[in-house]
């Protein structure tokens, strides 16, 4: 089917419900959500706890599958893709920064950091040349040789953040990537990831609901009751 969807779109979420089943209870966590995001947005889906937030992020990123709708990436339709398929896409196409961190804990944070890169085929000069930039341009070039668990929460969320960010996505999606950080270097954080926004062209996609991510949003959305209430750019 011919793509009708306009070239400057990244994200494209159609009527797109999620139901989960607790006990045999239907409940609906996304009820109906339409937004279009598009390239080189910095947006954020803000709105309290229980919103929907975090399942909207995990069916954009193909982590899960609507139970209706449709989601397109750069303007193909991935909800009925096969799992080969679906992990394809993540791997060429968009970086994760989960809350949890998901970092491997028998690899230390520059192996970490690199493990995407070695998927994609990057010779390992570069993915270490690449992986120890990041690190210092987020303030953890001493953790290279570190392991999870010699790091605070804080620390291993940068290293997660630089593995998200290693492989040049197209599309980063960051839930609550400064939930752990003291102010000062969620700020920077926020600076690295505007700088990549602007200079390299990467889209991000924040759930958050920190004022000083919020406050940065070109585009905002709010969701309340897995529906959208807000959707508003700033200028």
């Amino acid at each position: 089917m011919e793509n009708k969807h306009i070239a400057s779109e990244i994200v494209r979420v159609e009527n797109v419900r999620k139901t989960y089943h607790d006990n045999g209870v239907p409940v609906d966590a996304l009820r109906g959500i339409n937004l279009v995001v598009s390239q080189k947005d910095f947006s954020v889906i803000a709105g309290p706890s229980g919103s929907g937030k975090t399942t909207l992020l995990n069916i954009i990123g193909t982590l899960d599958k609507p139970t209706e709708g449709k989601i397109f990436l750069d303007g193909e339709e991935v909800a009925s893709k096969n799992r080969r398929e679906l992990a394809d896409i993540r791997l060429k196409k968009i970086g994760f920064v989960f809350q949890a961190y998901n970092l491997s804990p028998v690899l230390n944070a520059l192996e970490n950091i690199e493990f995407t890169m070695m998927l994609r085929g990057i010779p390992a000069d570069e993915r270490k040349r690449r992986g120890l930039t990041l690190m210092e341009q987020l303030g953890i070039g001493e953790l290279a040789d570190k392991r999870p668990n010699e790091m605070s929460g804080g620390q291993q969320q940068r290293v997660a953040v630089a593995r998200a960010i290693s492989n040049d996505p197209r599309l980063v999606l960051a839930d609550e990537p400064t939930a752990n950080l003291d102010s000062a270097t969620a700020a920077k954080l926020l600076d690295l990831m505007e700088q990549l926004n602007h200079e390299s062209g990467i889209t991000f996609v924040f759930s958050s609901h920190d004022p000083q991510v919020i406050e940065r949003a070109h585009r905002l959305f709010i969701l309340k009751d897995g529906q959208i209430i807000s959707d508003k750019k700033n200028v």
